[in-house]
């Protein structure tokens, strides 16, 4: 059991050390504006969903359910085609570290979503840490919409788009977890992609066709070939294995690491320059998931 708890804590690591990796490669690609952020979507979803049918000719056939039909479906649209669309839009409306920021709000609303599916009470340890959390997003909020001479800052609507996606991911994580154990990573995950694919392609296929793969640099293709193979295939592999592992909430502390990789990338690249007023929101955000988790593990 220790070991296979292990196993889930390195998986998550690194599904969650790509994604701080995959916002700031995401938005230094998404400011070329080659391929708009749908079109992208359904590039990652054909890339990773070629790839894990790819993998699944070479293991043994697993059949699912029909009655698990309808809920991978509704997996699909929450946990990916939501999650991944607004996550590519809001980055055109936001810098790389609010990305982040927000981004570590994920724990709670798994909490949230965990206790409507498994009836877990939320406690007042577990409140005030939503309401710290809460209010280094505000704080952020706040100063993020005053922040007018920077000359890139994020917008109300990025804002919005960035909270979206925590809210829908966390839905995936609290509530998908049985039919998620139910079935092999693979399995599971190929017919979550293609599922995307096909609600993404009456979005994006007239963009599909204006987009120019042969134009885009050497530079931007290495990078949107990282957004498919390890920020989409890979990762989305792992989080899975370590959700098999791992109690929900617990899998969702490892969005701390995203401020952290994502800072560090973006101030390093120039993306995005760091202010003290963010690294009070990336405390009081972190000190506020801690409390929740916290409280989760000692049954508070």
């Amino acid at each position: 059991m220790a070991n296979e708890q292990l196993k889930g804590h390195l998986a998550l690591a690194g599904a969650y050390l790509i994604f701080g990796l995959n916002i700031v490669t995401c938005k230094d690609f998404t400011n070329s504006g080659l391929v708009p952020p749908m079109a992208l979507f359904s590039l990652r979803a054909f890339g990773a969903s070629l790839l894990f049918w790819l993998v699944s000719a070479f293991m043994p056939r697993e059949k699912v359910e029909k009655s698990d039909a309808w809920r991978i479906a509704v997996a699909s649209i929450v946990g990916l085609f939501i999650p991944q669309v607004t996550f590519l839009f809001a980055l055109t409306m936001s810098t790389a570290i609010d990305t982040a920021i927000v981004g570590t709000m994920l724990p709670i609303f798994t909490m949230f979503f965990a206790a409507v599916a498994v009836k877990e009470p939320i406690s007042f340890k577990k409140a005030f840490g939503v309401g710290v959390a809460f209010a280094g997003v505000v704080f952020l909020i706040l100063n993020t919409f005053h922040a007018a001479g920077n000359v890139e800052h994020t917008t109300p609507l990025g804002m919005a788009l960035l909270i979206i996606n925590s809210i829908s991911f966390g839905a995936y994580y609290g509530v998908f977890r049985p039919l998620i154990s139910k079935y092999s990573v693979v399995t599971f995950m190929k017919w979550m992609f293609l599922v995307s694919l096909i609600v993404s392609l009456p979005f994006s296929f007239r963009e599909l066709l204006q987009v120019n793969l042969l134009a885009i640099p050497g530079k931007l293709m290495g990078e949107m070939l990282f957004l498919i193979i390890f920020a989409t295939f890979v990762a989305y592999f792992l989080i899975p294995f370590g959700q098999k592992r791992l109690r929900p909430t617990v899998s969702t502390m490892y969005s701390y690491l995203q401020p952290i990789i994502a800072t560090i990338v973006a101030v390093i690249t120039g993306l995005d320059i760091i202010t003290w007023q963010k690294i009070v929101a990336i405390v009081l955000v972190i000190f506020g998931v801690f409390l929740v988790n916290r409280s989760r593990a000692a049954g508070q």
